[in-house]
């Protein structure tokens, strides 16, 4: 009998099964021990009930066991005990026995640190380097590193190389088991820098900003519930795509919103020509929306006569004048500014009395402030600021526009600006999403916007100025992550540099790091869409894929009455494969398509539709396939994508994107000539 069969432990993967089996039984008791809990005899009020049973069911899901998710997904052997410990079983989350001893170790503890960054020319004291594989959540294999052995030649783990390669069903999923050390220091980093990543496609950016932001909560955690938290993405899709990637990792108070959803001050149901909403964009029109905001001040001319009783208080208009003026000089809102403005009126009120022999209080100064002649200085000389009506008002009347635009705006560009037929109110305004920012930087003109402690903005080279001061304002005093690819730019006011993006957003010092290894993206795949690249992006690294897939690439013509039917076999063909598909076209070939599919009997989804075992594949326009992956792509008419946009720039750009979606094969079916810039 072997030692094995007498006893199973003495199997190395038995007994990593046993530690796994032993890890969900205490992290379901550690739930338990919450669910148990009882506050009613711990609170003073009903409020601090509410607040602590709130707390209590976060606690509660933040420990759930994930059925289909490794508790723990690595190991580290440390060869000296300057630990609490020498092993340490490496997992999302930190997981104690009874007696609070640690079973699974967080990833983002610092003693986790070296599952990332050791390697064999610097082990960091770790003997040994085990990495396990998984299928659901059941643990199937191992694979060991000997770092201090210098007998072992250093290898690509295959483990590692299968978890990048998996298929790709469902949401977005964490890569907290595949992180790499590039990737690690940019994750690690600290709060108080601002980091900017430029990676190319399948660099892994997005997944690192997020794991930025599940470790900076665990690192700080007390500060940033204090402060907050964002993800900002381009949109909904992308957020729907992403949005597990964070409880996953139990983190479950990250808002997530679109620069839209931040500036929704109005309905947006219009839309702008892109010269216009350019102009729009353009941080110019800042200094435009200043001048019309401050031009609501008007010096006093009168003197100001108070009465209180049977006495008269006089302040004359120069000094009145010259509170008006210190006011405006200084570096606060317009209505901080105007909510002063009464009691320095009071206080010099105040000041009178006082010369003439009575004691008044802090009552007497606010009974003062709201005196009926007081107020109707204020509301003359400096009135109220509605922002909605003040860029109504730029964007309806050419003289008001002229005005406040003289000397920073062109002729043509105030014309571009100005609607055709001016709307009667905020409410029926057709108002575009350019507006909605322009009313937004208004708004904090007059109020100041609440900052957070940190925000993570994805796919930010899309971004316009205006609309990088709107996510500025949200983080400045905080700190921000940005991500994104200047060569994935598609929109007419995409940034050119990270360092005018950073200027827009207040963050000038920030440290930008550069990604260039692809994990996503078969290298022949990339290599192809890398040919676009000195045409839309010259100077720009490509990105060097470290996945080999012969044969992951088809390019295939077709004749005109067999476009459609050709496109539908190839979905057919792909879906014969694990994984999901995505069918990406241009904008104006979707419809054509989605009838062509419920022709062959194929239902599809739509993006940020989450794909099942059933339903794999999705039918994505060009212009929403940013930032989404699948395992097969079949793309569609590629010069039809580049047509689709209103330059040659932003469609290959667009067509860049399009190209580099596909994490195993991408097949490409054309009738119209290849854009020559892929020849």
């Amino acid at each position: 009998m072997s030692p094995t069969e007498s006893d199973p432990l003495s199997d190395p993967l038995a007994r990593e099964r046993a530690h796994l089996s032993s890890s969900r039984s205490a992290l379901r008791a550690m739930r338990e021990e919450v669910e148990s809990l009882d506050i009613r005899d711990v609170t003073a009020n009903w409020v601090n009930s509410l607040i602590l049973g709130r707390q209590i069911e976060d606690r509660i899901k933040a420990l759930a066991d994930l059925a289909d998710t490794p508790l723990f997904f690595g190991r580290l052997d440390y060869l000296h005990t300057t630990q609490e410990g020498q092993r340490f079983y490496i997992g999302r989350r930190h997981v104690h026995d009874a007696q609070g001893d640690p079973m699974v170790i967080d990833w983002r503890a610092p003693v986790s640190q070296p599952f990332y960054r050791a390697s064999k020319k610097d082990p960091q004291d770790v003997g040994l380097r085990r990495r396990f594989g998984y299928t659901g959540g059941d643990l199937t294999a191992y694979e060991d590193e000997h770092l201090s052995d210098p007998a072992e030649l250093e290898q690509t783990s295959r483990l590692l190389q299968a978890e990048i390669e998996r298929p790709r069903v469902g949401p977005m999923r964490d890569i907290v088991a595949t992180i790499q050390p590039e990737q690690d220091e940019i994750v690690r980093s600290d709060l108080s820098g601002t980091v900017c990543v430029q990676g190319g496609p399948g660099t892994g950016k997005t997944a690192v900003g997020l794991h930025r932001v599940a470790f900076l909560l665990y690192a700080h955690r007390e500060r940033l519930a204090r402060t907050g938290t964002l993800v900002i993405g381009p949109n909904r899709s992308f957020l729907q795509y992403i949005e597990q990637v964070l409880p996953a990792l139990g983190e479950l108070e990250v808002r997530q919103a679109t620069v839209d959803d931040l500036v929704a001050h109005v309905e947006v149901r219009g839309a702008d020509e892109a010269a216009t909403a350019v102009v729009k964009g353009d941080a110019r029109m800042a200094e435009v929306l200043r001048r019309a905001v401050w031009s609501h001040v008007t010096p006093p001319t009168e003197p100001l006569m108070v009465v209180r009783g049977s006495r008269r208080w006089r302040v004359p208009a120069y000094e009145l004048e010259e509170m008006v003026r210190e006011l405006t000089d200084r570096d606060i809102r317009y209505g901080a500014a105007r909510e002063a403005l009464p009691q320095r009126i009071a206080h010099a009120v105040l000041v009178r009395m006082e010369q003439a022999g009575e004691a008044p209080d802090d009552r007497v100064q606010n009974a003062v402030a709201r005196n009926t002649a007081v107020k109707a200085v204020v509301k003359e000389c400096w009135p109220a600021v509605d922002p909605a009506k003040l860029v109504l008002r730029l964007l309806s009347e050419p003289a008001f526009l002229a005005e406040h635009a003289d000397g920073i705006l062109e002729e043509d560009e105030r014309k571009a600006l100005l609607w055709a037929k001016p709307a009667r109110s905020v409410k029926t305004a057709k108002w575009s999403a350019a507006d909605a920012v322009l009313i937004d930087e208004a708004r904090d003109l007059v109020e100041r916007t609440h900052s957070l402690g940190h925000v993570v903005l994805d796919e930010a080279q899309d971004l316009s100025p205006m609309q990088y001061r709107a996510v500025g304002r949200r983080c400045s005093t905080g700190s921000a992550t940005v991500l994104g690819d200047l060569a994935q730019g598609t929109t007419p006011w995409a940034t050119e540099s990270w360092a005018q993006a950073l200027t827009h957003l207040g963050k000038p010092e920030a440290i930008v790091e550069e990604l260039t290894a692809g994990f996503r993206v078969p290298r022949e795949v990339i290599a192809y869409a890398s040919r676009l690249l000195p045409h839309m992006s010259p100077g720009l690294a490509p990105v060097e894929s470290v996945r080999e897939n012969p044969g992951s690439l088809l390019v295939r013509r077709v004749d005109a009455e067999e476009r459609d039917r050709a496109v539908v076999a190839a979905c057919a063909e792909a879906l014969e494969h694990e994984g999901s598909i995505g069918l990406i076209a241009a904008d104006a070939r979707i419809a054509p398509l989605a009838e062509a599919l419920e022709a062959a009997g194929h239902a599809y989804l739509s993006p940020g539709e989450e794909t099942t075992a059933e339903s794999r594949l999705t039918l994505v326009p060009a212009s929403l396939a940013k930032g989404l992956e699948y395992d097969y792509v079949v793309l569609d008419e590629p010069a039809a994508v580049v047509a689709g946009e209103p330059d040659e720039r932003t469609g290959l750009r667009r067509l860049y994107v399009a190209l580099t979606r596909a994490v195993s094969g991408l097949t490409i079916l054309h009738m119209t000539d290849l854009p020559e810039q892929l020849a």
